[in-house]
This record gives structure tokens, sequence and C-alpha cells, in this order.
């Protein structure tokens, strides 16, 4: 076991503490606390946490040189993240838990299914007024040596470039301490992300165009990882308050 990992798995057990000790209402409902964590007396809503596993069903995303799917790795992070999230009393939606396309029935042709797709997916992103919202996904480039996750963000919510700070931070504490990316403005582009009305970060967790990095993310150890590195961003996002 490398130091990082010793690093990450005794921070788990830090945040749980930390769960139990500070965060109360800001994140959580009355009905969904833990026993140690108060109930609310300040009539806060508890936040919902909206994931996304990017791409699904017809549409891949990209590939690593050894056709490992983005699809694929962006679910398996999703459904730890979930996990994690639930186990420690938040409210989740997720866009999708298995490999569909959650376009419209009836739609025909794979441009007007993806449209589809993404219009239902920005649906559920705003079907909340309280929620914080993250879309999982991989990158790839043309040149194989760049590396690294990278945070998107929208100005349409004015939280947006705070959370995405802060996922950011702690991919370089716990994942990848090489990596000086910033995080980034997303265009119109980014469809998901810049038409989303609340909080939310794409979050790009590393290149399968680059072999060293491909052959991480496609481990089950590593997809735990990652999810566990957004999951304590979000803990310190909602115990900081926002």
């Amino acid at each position: 076991m490398n130091k990082q990992t010793k690093q990450l798995l005794h921070r788990i057990g830090a945040v749980t503490t930390a769960i139990a000790a500070t965060i109360g209402a800001a994140c959580y409902g009355a009905a969904k606390l833990p026993p140690s964590i108060p109930a609310s007396t300040d009539g806060s809503e508890p936040r919902v946490i909206i994931l996304d596993a990017g791409h699904g069903g017809m549409d891949g995303g990209c590939s690593s040189a050894n056709g490992d799917v983005e699809k694929n790795i962006n679910l398996a992070i999703l459904l730890n993240l979930r996990e994690l999230l639930e186990m420690s009393g938040y409210t989740v939606v997720v866009t999708r838990d298995t490999d569909i396309s959650i376009h419209d029935e009836g739609i025909e042709g794979i441009a007007n299914q993806k449209s589809s797709d993404m219009d239902n997916r920005l649906e559920i992103f705003n079907s909340s007024d309280n929620a914080i919202c993250i879309s999982i996904h991989q990158n790839q480039f043309t040149d194989p040596k760049y590396s690294g996750a990278q945070m998107f963000y929208s100005d349409t919510n004015s939280e947006s470039s705070a959370l995405a700070q802060m996922i950011q931070n702690q991919f370089v504490q716990f994942l990848q301490p090489e990596n000086t990316r910033e995080i980034k403005l997303c265009g119109k582009e980014l469809f998901l992300c810049y038409f989303s009305e609340n909080p939310t970060v794409m979050v790009e967790c590393g290149f399968l165009s680059n072999p060293e990095e491909a052959a991480k993310l496609v481990t089950e150890d590593y997809q735990r990882q990652i999810a566990f590195t957004v999951f304590a961003a979000l803990v310190q996002y909602c115990a900081d308050g926002k």
C-alpha cells in the first residue's frame, strides 16, 4: 500500500468522524440523520446531491488505446460515490445507474437521441432548487503526454467556481500531487454544465489518452479513490455552509 493510499484511508475515517461532529442540517434532513447528528434547529433545507455519469448507451464517450470506454468508468465512479453519500445520510439523485441513454422513447437517430438525452439530464439537474450537481467524465487529447484531473464550471451559478476549486484541491491532495491544472470556465459546448441552474461541476477525472493514467482509471481501486476524493470535497463544501 503506497503512501497516498494510506493517507486516503486515514482521511476516510477522519471525514466520517467529521460528518457526525460538524455537518448537521446544512446537508442532512432530519429524517435521514445518523443518530449522532442532531436535527436541524435553524429550519434550513437539506442539500440534494445530483450525480451524472457522462455518456451511456449508444454514446460511449472517449476510449483508451486498449479500448476501455469512458461511459463504463464514469458509471463505476458514480456508483461508488453514490454509496459513500447515501451511507453518510445525503439524498442522492442520479441521471443513470446502468448503461443506458435517457432519451425519450420514440426518438430516432443518434443525434436526436443524444439531444433528448442531454435535455433530460438537464431537467434532472434543475429539478431541485437546493441541489449540488456533479457530472463525471474522462478526458482525451491527441498528445498522450497530458494527464491529470481538471474541473469545469459555469458562471450560471456563483457557487460553482468555489465547488470546482474545492474538488480540484482534493484531487491534488489525495491522488495527483503533481497536478497543476487550474479550474476552467466552460462555454455552451458543455451543455449540461453551462445550463444547470444549481452549483455544478464537470469532473474530468483523467486522460484516457495517457496510457499510464488510463491503466489506473480502469481499476476498481482507483475508481473508489476518485469517488472518495469527490465525496470529501462535497462534505467539506457542505460543512463550510455552502
